[in-house]
């Protein structure tokens, strides 16, 4: 190389350390700032370590199996009771203060169905012990009957164990999985009948809505007779369909074999 290419080589070297280059890494300059348009991707691992590596898949969970196998391993009351306090997929136990699981006598003749605790069932952990359950009380009494009532008792609960936030209604995915837990708690119960109060429960046990239409017919629901009735929270704003639901308890007191 002559002595001027090599004095102006260095220069130029000379002038691109001042800039900053400090490296000589490659002929052609590179942006490190530039994403590649693909990345490399590693070579796949075969035989027995790819098995070990391999990512494990979370695997779903079905809440409607989950709450079908729980609930068939309750052998008694107490025992589902507890088995939906542990039952971690309804996302209605996080936002609610208590289980409400059941009011009366189990055992009793007539078992009354209801839709969802409201905020005066979920503060005290029974089912219909507002408004609504004050009137069910009277009603009941009417016809010769009480929850405490050793010689003609009745057996309450309701669709959903947790209050739904400000009183909404129960969502399909809900109902469903709470569905389980209610078909066991009738078999552990064992009613000779039941009454079914309100849309929801009537959506939930026989897949129908429309109460003014339903109510007043005797079905069957789970091999037993079931009397759909309005429920008592739908009386307190419709106080005339009150001759409606007297003739359904009348109804339902012929059924029993009451005097």
């Amino acid at each position: 190389m002559e002595s001027s290419q090599f004095h102006t080589a260095l220069a130029l070297l000379d002038w691109q350390v001042e800039l900053g280059a400090t490296e000589a890494i490659c002929d052609a300059p590179v942006n490190c700032y530039e994403l590649p348009d693909t990345l490399a991707k590693p070579k796949a691992a075969t035989g027995p370590q790819a098995v070990s590596q391999a990512p494990k898949a979370a695997a779903e969970v079905d809440p409607v199996a989950e709450a079908k196998r729980a609930a068939a391993a309750a052998q008694d009351l107490d025992a589902l009771r507890d088995a939906l306090a542990g039952f971690e997929h309804c996302a209605l136990k996080r936002g609610a203060r208590s289980l409400v699981f059941s009011d009366g006598i189990a055992g009793a003749p007539v078992m009354i169905i209801g839709e969802a605790p409201g905020r005066d069932e979920d503060r005290e952990g029974r089912p219909f012990v507002g408004r609504a359950g004050q009137l069910l009380d009277k009603m009941l009494a009417a016809i010769g009957r009480g929850r405490t009532d050793e010689n003609a008792p009745v057996y309450i609960t309701n669709v959903l164990p947790w209050r739904p936030p400000q009183n909404r209604d129960p969502q399909p995915d809900e109902i469903a999985m709470m569905r389980p837990f209610l078909e066991r708690h009738i078999a552990l119960a064992k009613p000779q009948a039941l009454v079914i109060m309100g849309n929801i429960s009537a959506q939930a046990l026989l897949g129908k809505r429309g109460i003014t239409r339903l109510r007043g017919n005797w079905t069957d629901c789970f091999g037993l007779p079931a009397l759909p009735m309005f429920h008592p929270a739908y009386l307190l704003r419709q106080p005339a369909a009150k001759r409606e639901a007297w003739a359904d308890l009348l109804s339902l007191k012929a059924r029993l074999g009451d005097g």
